[in-house]
């Protein structure tokens, strides 16, 4: 420096904390203005007259704390995981997803919606049921992050279409419903000396009594019975329209023209021989060694001492074949359900409250009410009144 300079720089009132000696020309690179915080807006954001427009900047600083659940909570969440039988059909779907993906050189976690597409596209190829491909789609999809889900838009298109094109070739088996004569022969296979006699009546009355879906009837407490001379009364805790469990009571009248098909004394018998094997709470279905001992589950499912809705086809579908109806192999417990809830409506009776279904239910509108008025108002029924009036007069 020259003196002027030097005495320049002793003149400043500012301390010169830090310097650096730079070639003429080459000064050294200032330092960038603080960018401002990105706005936290997007075409969904309403702002009100003066609010100004959120940042980075007002966003939370989030910690472990924020992201962490106790001990205690986790239990609870793998405690509310879905039903067994669901999670294996989720585990098989995903795991067909995730192997499909890999072939074709596609990432499966969290994919793209063409990938899903693609997949589905697969499926209907496959001519697969499309409930069962809707199915698919939905466990699949549910698999993803939540932020992450690929579109469905596209696919549901597609398995529309198909459905009309499948509904063509194809005609849904239901389970053959249940009449009530071919509910007292099976009944009358039942040996009332036996515990699997008296187990499988009460389940066969209980069961087209309450319309009870097979899980309901398998799910079914001693502490939700209460037994009356005039009828039974069934507490049922959880059903398929009833996802938050509050839970709902429904009726079964007591008929007591014969006690062999009267649904109280299936019921009491039962309880009675449960007590007598030293069962006073828990499940009221049990399964049953071949001696007619109570057989011990716990460890053996996951379900512990409760059935599985298998459980109870297998008993039904036993009964059939004792019976010896036709088509018994086809029979389920749905069976139960389906006729009883046919017998109310061609009586001109509703069956949506007395077998759970929401009100209004579209499916007992098409299946059972408007099957029922169809019989009832088919056209040849009054040539068979003409006939019989005909014969009549003649003779």
């Amino acid at each position: 420096m020259s003196e002027d300079q030097e005495s320049a720089v002793d003149d400043m009132d500012s301390e010169v904390v830090e310097a650096e000696i730079v070639e003429a020309g080459l000064l050294p690179a200032t330092r960038s203005p603080r960018q401002p915080a990105r706005p936290l807006i997007d075409r969904h954001t309403i702002l009100y007259p003066g609010e100004a427009v959120p940042t980075e900047a007002d966003a939370p600083t989030y910690t472990r704390a924020d992201f962490e659940v106790s001990a205690g909570t986790a239990e609870r969440l793998r405690d509310r995981a879905a039903p067994a039988n669901t999670n294996r059909n989720y585990t098989s779907q995903r795991k067909n997803f995730a192997e499909w993906c890999e072939a074709m050189g596609r990432v499966a976690r969290p994919c793209t919606t063409a990938t899903y597409v693609e997949w589905v596209a697969g499926l209907i190829a496959r001519e697969m049921a499309p409930n069962t491909i809707r199915t698919y789609m939905s466990g699949v999809r549910m698999w993803m992050p939540e932020d992450r889900r690929p579109g469905t838009t596209e696919a549901r298109g597609m398995l529309a279409e198909y459905r009309k094109e499948w509904g063509k070739r194809n005609r849904v088996r239901k389970a053959p419903a249940i009449t009530e004569p071919m509910l007292r022969a099976m009944v009358d296979t039942c040996d009332l000396r036996s515990p699997a006699g008296l187990r499988d009546r009460c389940a066969l009355m209980v069961g087209r009594g309450a319309l009870n879906r097979r899980i309901e009837l398998a799910d079914l407490d001693i502490d939700h019975v209460e037994v009356e001379d005039s009828g039974v009364d069934l507490w049922i805790a959880y059903s398929k329209t009833d996802q938050e469990g509050k839970g709902e009571s429904t009726f079964i009248p007591a008929d007591p023209a014969d006690p062999r098909y009267d649904p109280v004394a299936a019921v009491r018998d039962w309880l009675n021989r449960l007590h007598r094997m030293g069962v006073h709470e828990g499940p009221l279905m049990r399964a049953l060694t071949s001696k007619g001992r109570l057989q011990n589950r716990s460890a053996a499912t996951t379900r512990g001492a409760y059935v599985t809705g298998d459980a109870l086809n297998d008993w039904v579908r036993h009964r059939a074949y004792l019976a010896g109806l036709p088509g018994w192999h086809l029979i389920t417990s749905h069976g139960l359900r389906r006729g009883g809830a046919q017998e109310i409506a061609d009586a001109g009776g509703d069956p949506t409250h007395q077998g759970r279904w929401k009100p209004g239910s579209a499916t007992v509108k098409r299946e059972y009410l408007d099957r029922a008025q169809s019989r009832a108002q088919n056209p040849w029924h009054q040539v068979q009144a003409t006939r019989r009036s005909a014969e009549a007069d003649a003779r």
